[in-house]
């Protein structure tokens, strides 16, 4: 049973995932029926540490010894994880901790921390989208998922950027105390207990560009007619190349095939359709390509892991037209 929680910060730590931990976990809720923690904030470096993009200064009345007997640890997101380095002793206080069978919790860049102690090697794990190609090329024996909201691997669990930590966090007292008690703290929180998707439905994916551009033009024409049926044939013959040649240099050259390009292209003009316009779902399947309601949000669902209607109420609000 979770009892024991404390929060590692390093200078530069961000106020807001800092926050998270402090509301959810930090709080006495004991007049409401709910769990107590004993919840401490440690200094995982020489202090004082600055809280950033505030001015601030923190001195946290712990050190790392306090790390050894938290049943959960947690690890918000600070300015200089992908570019610094950790403290041995952090990493090695971290390592015990998993050993002995306790959880360890990052939020957003909070992930880098982990990957130094060597806790993501060979474990799904995210991070914000913006730090993902980062997290994946310093620590390459992370399997990195850019696209959810976060990742319970046990022991070792990551959010990613900003109020996913509080779906992680929810998530994680729901399996400690159940979902009455989750619920009731997210109704404190006025959030809601759990979100649809990931965060694929926050990603802005531009047009690809590439060094070597021999179907750029091709490119700008599909662009230009996702609502009407295209075939790789149709393509080729724009391209004035074969349909086996066009597809082999279009796959070199955007890393992805005809299909799936257009694909996720008419997914993000449906999205932005279900952001910008009061349109039904019938009619945006319609100017996107999809032909009819079903398969748009079967395809809807598969990229993005959430609904059309869904999507729209989280970016439009619950009156919203369906």
């Amino acid at each position: 049973m979770l009892k024991n929680v404390a929060v590692v910060l390093m200078n530069g730590v961000a106020p807001f995932e800092f926050g998270i931990f402090c509301e959810v976990f930090g709080i006495d809720r004991s007049s409401a029926g709910l769990p107590v923690y004993d919840f401490a904030v440690c200094a995982g470096e020489e202090g004082p540490l600055t809280l950033a993009d505030t001015g601030l200064t923190l001195t946290p009345e712990h050190g790392l010894e306090r790390l050894a007997e938290a049943d959960l640890i947690c690890l918000p997101a600070d300015r200089q994880a992908p570019v610094r380095d950790y403290p041995e002793p952090l990493l090695e206080a971290l390592r015990q901790a998993v050993d002995r069978g306790a959880r360890v919790l990052s939020v957003c860049s909070g992930a880098f921390v982990l990957g130094a102690a060597g806790l993501l090697d060979g474990r799904r794990c995210t991070t914000h989208w913006m730090h993902a190609p980062a997290l994946m090329h310093r620590y390459p024996r992370a399997l990195v998922d850019p696209e959810v909201l976060y990742v319970d691997e046990g022991r070792v669990v990551t959010a990613a950027g900003t109020a996913s930590g509080i779906d992680a966090c929810l998530h994680v007292v729901r399996q400690e105390h159940g979902a009455e008690v989750a619920n009731t703290i997210a109704r404190r929180m006025v959030v809601p207990p759990h979100r649809d998707g990931g965060q694929a439905q926050y990603i802005r994916r531009p047009l690809p560009r590439t060094a070597c551009d021999t179907v750029g033009e091709v490119i700008a024409w599909m662009a230009r007619h996702l609502a009407e049926e295209i075939t790789v044939e149709q393509l080729a013959e724009r391209a004035h190349m074969s349909p086996r040649t066009f597809a082999r240099r279009f796959l070199a050259e955007t890393g992805t095939t005809p299909y799936q390009w257009l694909l996720r292209q008419r997914v993000l003009l449906a999205q932005e359709l279900l952001e910008s316009s009061d349109e039904t779902v019938d009619t945006i399947a319609g100017r996107c390509g999809f032909g009819n309601a079903a398969a748009l949000r079967h395809h809807f669902l598969r990229t993005l892991g959430t609904t059309p209607n869904s999507f729209r109420r989280t970016f439009r609000g619950p009156q919203a037209v369906a």
